[in-house]
C-alpha cells in the first residue's frame, strides 16, 4: 500500500479516485504543528532552536497517519508546492519520526499544480526528496515571526489598548508609516506655475503643449515662482509665432502585467470585485482543485 498525504481532504478524495486501489489519499488539513504561544520556543542562544506543539486536532489526524505509514511500503507527502506545503511535509515527516512510523518505509516528495489525472501521474512519476532550503526558509520565517512579536506585541497592547499582535509583517509597515509620515510632517510648500498651450494640427485634432524654456532658459519644476511672472510669460507666448520645429519619433513598449501573486491578486479582486480577500482565496482553492461539471471535474 502506498499512503499519499495533501493538505485538502477535497484533493484527498478526487486524486484518490485518479491513483486507484494501491494508493491511500489521507488530508492533513494544513498545519500539523506550530510554535508554542509563550516564552522560549524559540531559542537564539541554542542556535535557534524551536520547540514545537500540536492541538488536539492535528494529533487526532497524525495519528491516523502514522497508523496507514506503519502497514505501508511507501509515503508520498504530496502537500502544495509552495514553502508552507514544503514546510508541511516536513512537518509530517518530523513527527512520523518522533512516533517511529517509519521503519522499513520508502518516503517521496511528489508536487503538482493542477488537479487532473494526467498532472497527478506525470507528478508521481518524478518523485524527489523535501526541498531543505525551502523548509529552512520557512523556519527562518516563522523564527522572525515569533521573536519579532513576542517583542512587539506587549508594547503595542500598551500604547493601543484593543490592537492584537504585531510581527514581522506588520513592524516593518509600520516603520514605513513613520517613516512617510516624518516627512509629511516636514513638507514645506511651495508656489509653482506652470504654462500650457491649447494648439490643433493640421487636421484639427486638440493637443496640449507645455512651455519647457523660456528666453533660451530651461524651465524647471520651481522657474515660474508666482502668478505676476506666470502672466508675464504668457502674454510674451501668446503674442509670439508658434510652429513646430522638429518632430521626435521613438518606440514605445509595452508590457503585460506580471503574473498574480497572492496579495496582488487579492487586491485586484477587491478593487474591481468588491470582493473580500477570503471570497476571492475560496475561488482561486476552487480553480486549483478543479471545478466539479457534470461528475467530471474541470482541470
Amino acid at each position: 500500500m502506498n499512503i499519499v498525504v495533501v493538505e485538502s481532504p477535497a484533493k484527498a478524495k478526487t486524486i484518490n479516485k485518479y491513483l486507484g486501489s494501491d494508493y491511500q489519499v489521507m488530508a492533513s488539513y494544513g498545519h500539523v504543528r506550530d510554535l508554542p504561544a509563550k516564552d522560549g520556543s524559540v531559542r537564539p542562544d541554542e542556535d535557534f532552536a524551536m520547540s514545537w506543539d500540536m492541538d488536539p486536532k492535528s494529533r487526532k489526524r497524525l495519528n491516523e497517519i502514522a497508523s496507514a505509514v506503519k502497514n505501508a511500503d511507501r509515503l508520498i507527502l504530496a502537500t502544495d508546492p509552495d514553502r508552507e506545503g514544503e514546510a508541511i511535509s516536513w512537518h509530517i515527516l518530523e513527527a512520523l519520526k518522533q512516533k517511529k512510523a517509519l521503519k522499513d518505509v520508502s518516503i517521496e516528495r511528489v508536487v503538482f499544480n493542477a488537479i487532473t489525472k494526467s498532472a497527478i501521474l506525470e507528478a508521481m512519476s518524478h518523485p524527489r526528496q523535501i526541498d531543505a532550503p525551502l523548509v529552512d526558509a520557512y523556519l527562518a520565517r516563522r523564527a522572525l515571526d515569533y521573536l519579532v512579536g513576542f517583542t512587539l506585541s506587549p508594547v503595542l497592547w500598551r500604547k493601543l489598548p484593543g490592537a492584537r499582535s504585531a510581527g514581522r509583517v506588520q513592524s516593518v509597515a509600520l516603520r514605513l508609516i513613520c517613516d512617510r509620515e516624518k516627512e509629511i510632517e516636514s513638507f514645506v510648500s511651495r508656489e509653482y506655475w506652470s504654462i500650457v498651450a491649447g494648439l490643433k494640427n493640421q487636421a484639427g485634432n486638440p493637443f496640449d503643449a507645455r512651455l519647457v524654456s523660456f528666453e533660451g532658459k530651461k524651465l524647471d519644476k520651481f522657474a515660474i515662482e508666482n502668478a505676476d511672472r506666470a502672466n508675464d510669460i504668457k502674454s510674451a507666448v501668446e503674442t509670439a509665432g508658434l510652429k513646430v520645429s522638429s518632430v521626435d519619433v521613438k518606440p514605445q513598449k509595452r508590457h503585460p502585467a506580471p503574473p498574480f501573486t497572492t496579495s496582488t491578486l487579492q487586491q485586484e479582486a477587491s478593487r474591481k470585485l468588491g470582493f473580500s480577500a477570503s471570497h476571492t482565496m475560496r475561488i482561486a482553492q476552487r480553480l486549483y482543485e478543479g471545478i466539479t461539471i457534470g461528475g467530471e471535474t474541470q482541470g
